[in-house]
């Protein structure tokens, strides 16, 4: 008989500043609806990365609860939108609340100088 195996996501805490930001981009409102907000965020190629919370989607195995690691593929447009950039795939919208310590910004600014705001 085999053992039982036991699987952890692994996730973050999201930082206070991470969730007053959040709470500031929810004030803010939006034109069109928002799908999830990115804390601690990163660009890596065509897509954004971070700490994911209010995700508006359902996923059985918790891979979309608050303060998993998420990755957004396939970025169509990052646009900013009032005070926050706003990162949009053909069917999703996702905040940046906040970047990634050291070189979330850095990567923002590569990705803008390479894909422009609309790709």
């Amino acid at each position: 008989m085999q053992e039982p195996v036991e699987l952890s996501f692994h996730g973050k805490s999201l930082s206070v500043l991470d969730l007053r930001r959040i709470a500031k981009a929810k004030h803010q409102g939006f034109d069109k609806p928002i799908t999830a907000y990115l804390g601690s965020a990163f660009m890596n190629g065509r897509s954004a990365a971070g700490i994911i919370f209010g995700h508006q989607g359902e996923d059985p195995f918790g891979r979309l609860e608050d303060g998993c690691l998420f990755q957004a593929s396939g970025l169509v447009s990052v646009k900013k939108e009032g005070l926050f950039w706003v990162a949009s795939t053909e069917d999703c919208r996702y905040v940046i609340a906040s970047f990634k310590r050291g070189d979330g910004r850095r990567s923002l600014r590569d990705f803008l100088s390479r894909y422009g705001e609309s790709i």
